[in-house]
């Protein structure tokens, strides 16, 4: 099971995590991940100062701009997935 939070707090809030949870979310249901993965939203991952919105994977946090979304979640949350299944 791969761990993924997003932020919600003011900050990535202001900075798109509505949109990175929206894209997540549509990713999950496109390649069948409910069971695999264990989405939640996280109010605040004191990273404030820094640009884009925070998202953690297995408790590894990086920032990322809300037009990087998809591309994140296919670079790094479905190939963890995939390693996880092996």
């Amino acid at each position: 099971m791969v761990e993924i939070s997003v932020c919600i707090g003011t900050s990535c809030h202001v900075n798109g995590s509505y949109n990175v949870v929206q894209t997540f979310q549509q990713m999950i249901e496109e390649y069948s991940l409910h069971d695999k993965v264990d989405f939640k939203a996280y109010f605040c991952m004191k990273e404030c100062q820094k640009n884009g919105v925070s998202v953690s994977v297995d408790g590894t946090t990086y920032r990322i701009e809300t037009v990087e979304a998809g591309l994140f979640f296919k670079e790094t949350i479905l190939k963890r997935v995939i390693v996880n299944q092996s």
